[in-house]
């Protein structure tokens, strides 16, 4: 695997990072900023929006850019961001910081994507996706608490300050640790990148991810509350849980990068069955610690882990260029807002439980968006299976950068 994927992934923990770290220093930030806890919490859902409109024009904005050159435009911008973030005197300050720094990581979530497709061969690139969404998981495993304990010790101002810090040696390393390419064939242009939308099967392969996605935060986003409240954990135990998924989550993605190439869409159709199973039986086994646990750590291993297939699946339905990456992040954004409002509006009208199977219910919506492709499989006997490594060629990824190539 090429250094330089490891070194995306980096970028994106640093996104990462910065996206949840209000999740953990709510009281704090209403305290310092003088409002109540609930408007930080708009915060989240201010940078999740900004995620899922903003990205694609910013990547729009970007088209005619090498996809370095690309990334190294947005670091400053992201920067920018959360520095305005750590001198906020207000709360209308805040609310800027919030939407740039949005803004910018979905644009980058989309360039970085695609060009670790192009640094790659098209037999692994898969696992390369796999490998920069680590980056993502470790966001939530490792950047979530340790931003979180330098907000508590230093102050919530220092958390963003520390990922300013994390942001520069991220540009740092990308500038050192990337090299150069060009433009794919046939990008550069609003109306050629718009092409691969034109087809129906690209928004229903949009829509599986945000099924997916959505089945998984629908849960993830209320796992305190239902932990401590229905299965009876002490608010102590909860975070040592949170981290035994998100380890759950690394090694998921790990598997499924693996397999993502050869076995797309069964990745997919075993990873969604397994996820409705695994959110309908801890609605039922809720109030058992063994099964709860169990379940939630089934959760982790097989919901949101299904991104490089994911991924995978949309590159072969449209293409891999920066604009369908960035579009399809904003679809999986989609699914956080959707999980969570959805698991939200069930929590207040039928209980904690609720959450849970709306998820699973969500879950089954995305299998029913498998259909399709399973149909075109069984039409055409002897065919390969849709997704695989054979199948879907009508949309090649770009070729892999050359060796001799100049950074």
């Amino acid at each position: 695997m090429p250094r330089a994927v490891h070194v995306l992934a980096f970028g994106i923990f640093a996104m990462v990072t910065s996206e949840f770290v209000v999740a953990g220093l709510m009281p704090q930030m209403a305290e310092g900023l003088g409002v109540t806890v609930p408007q930080i919490g708009y915060l989240i859902t201010v940078f999740a929006l900004s995620m899922a409109l903003g990205g694609p024009l910013l990547s729009i904005a970007l088209l005619r850019l090498p996809p370095k050159t690309a990334l190294m435009a947005l670091f400053p911008l992201f920067l920018a961001g959360n520095v305005l973030a750590a001198t906020a005197s207000g709360y209308p300050a805040m609310v800027v910081a919030r939407i740039i720094t949005g803004v910018v990581s979905q644009a980058f979530f989309g360039v970085a994507i695609s060009l670790g497709s192009q640094l790659t061969r098209p037999e692994i690139r898969g696992r390369a996706v796999a490998v920069i969404l680590n980056g993502l998981m470790l966001g939530t495993l490792l950047g979530l608490p340790l931003a979180t304990l330098t907000g508590e010790r230093y102050g919530w101002r220092a958390a963003f300050w520390a990922i300013s810090a994390l942001t520069v040696a991220a540009a740092l390393c990308t500038a050192l640790g990337v090299r150069r390419t060009d433009r794919p064939e046939g990008s550069g242009t609003f109306r050629s990148e718009l092409t691969a939308f034109r087809a129906p099967r690209i928004w229903l392969t949009l829509l599986t991810s945000t099924m997916v996605i959505g089945a998984t935060f629908s849960a993830f986003s209320y796992l305190n509350p239902i932990l401590t409240r229905v299965t009876g954990f002490s608010s102590g135990t909860v975070p040592l849980l949170l981290l035994a998924y998100g380890a759950a989550t690394v090694i998921g993605n790990t598997v499924v990068g693996r397999l993502a190439d050869r076995h797309t869409l069964p990745i997919l159709l075993i990873g969604l069955s397994l996820n409705a199973v695994f959110l309908a039986g801890f609605a039922l086994l809720a109030r058992f610690e063994a099964g709860a646990v169990l379940c939630m750590l089934g959760i982790g291993l097989v919901g949101v882990t299904m991104n490089p297939a994911l991924v995978t699946r949309v590159q072969r339905t449209g293409n891999a260029r920066p604009l369908v990456n960035t579009v399809h992040s904003s679809f999986i954004t989609l699914g956080v807002v959707l999980g969570s409002a959805l698991g939200g509006l069930g929590l207040d009208r039928f209980g904690l439980r609720a959450p849970l199977w709306l998820g699973a219910g969500l879950a089954v919506t995305g299998l029913l968006t498998l259909v399709p492709d399973l149909l075109r499989h069984t039409e055409k006997p002897g065919a390969t299976v849709p997704g695989s490594s054979s199948a879907n060629s009508e949309h090649p990824a770009p070729a892999p950068l050359h060796a001799g190539q100049t950074p």
